[in-house]
This record gives C-alpha cells, structure tokens and sequence, in this order.
C-alpha cells in the first residue's frame, strides 16, 4: 500500500501475498465504507474481554487447566450482533470488520487470563508458598505493568513481526477463513434466521 492508501497496479504486486494459503483465504481489497469502532463492537469487545480474563484465570487454578478460546466469543457474538443491530444506537447491519474487533478484544482477554500473563502466576506462588501478601492495587500494578510491556515490545516489532508479506500465522487463517464463512450469516436479514 502507497502513502496515499491507494493500491495501484504495482503496489497491489508488491503487497500481494505469496504464500498460496494466505492469497487463498485472505482478501486483498478493504471496504473502507463499513464502520469498526461501534457502540456494539466496544460493548461485545469489551464484555468478551472481561469475561474470557476471568473464566480462564478461573480454570487455571484447577489440577488440569482449561482454555477457553476466543473461537468462542467469535462464534457466541454473532448472533448478539446481529440481535443488537435492531437498535437506533448503531449506524447500521453488524458487518464483519465489528466482528473481527470484538475477536481482537476477545484474543487480549485470553492472552492476559489464559496463562499467558506470568505475573499472575508469580503473585499466586508469593501467597501460597511464600505467605507474601500483596496489596490489590500493587498485584495489580504488577500485571498490569508486564501486560503492557508486552502489548509495547510487540508494537515495536511490528514491522518485522506483522507488516511483511510474507510474516504469517497460521492459526489467523482459520480465524479469517471462518470470519468470511459467516459473512453470508451477516449478511442474512434477522426475519431469514
């Protein structure tokens, strides 16, 4: 993509994928029309979020810990949307770029209580083997501090991590493929359903 935001002839070359699997699945065009940052993606973002933090902070206490994906949320917060969309609150059908932010708020709540975020598990070894009690307010500080140094060290590799061609996730594509198999759903009116 050129400065201006415009694929050209020779910018969409440049920026075309050459990993079959990702040309396959991933669509190179973008529909800036459609709108990201709604009430209901900030509500549904938000409430997956929380929810996924706390279910699997939850489960990771138990002797064989459970992970709740957020393949859940993805799934669970279609219909909502779509039942959410009825209302004057929003500019219009629940579209899948809202979709895909919720999944991303989705990703960060289980990615911070999924395990993945150490420090939580460092504060539960300080209170149940060593008797250190930690006040609310500096256990959270704690996490909260590794969490966003995380999130900051990963922006600043983004350019070799996320903006070539070539980087690619797998488990991204099935998530992009699923989004685009429950376009059509989206795209259905509520009274078809």
């Amino acid at each position: 993509m050129h400065n201006n935001g415009d694929y050209t002839s020779a910018g969409a070359d440049e920026d075309r994928c050459s990993v079959e699997e990702v040309a396959l699945v991933v669509p190179e065009t973008d529909d800036p029309s459609m709108p990201v940052m709604t009430f209901r993606a900030w509500i549904l973002g938000i409430t997956s979020c929380v929810l996924l933090i706390f279910l699997n902070t939850f489960f990771t206490y138990r002797t064989q810990p459970l992970v709740i994906s957020a393949i859940l949320m993805q799934i669970t917060v279609l219909p909502i949307g779509k039942f959410m969309a009825r209302f004057s609150l929003n500019p219009g059908p629940f579209n899948m770029k809202e979709h895909v932010i919720i999944t991303i708020f989705a990703n960060c709540g289980v990615s911070i209580g999924g395990g993945d975020a150490y420090s939580i598990g460092a504060i539960t070894v300080m209170k149940a083997y060593y008797k250190q009690n930690l006040s609310f307010l500096c256990a959270f500080l704690i996490v909260l501090t590794t969490q966003i140094l995380g999130y900051g060290w990963a922006g600043m590799l983004r350019k070799y991590l996320v903006d070539p061609v070539e980087m690619w996730w797998p488990s991204n594509v099935a998530q992009v493929s699923l989004f685009r198999s429950v376009n059509l759903f989206i795209c259905l009116p509520l009274s078809r359903l």
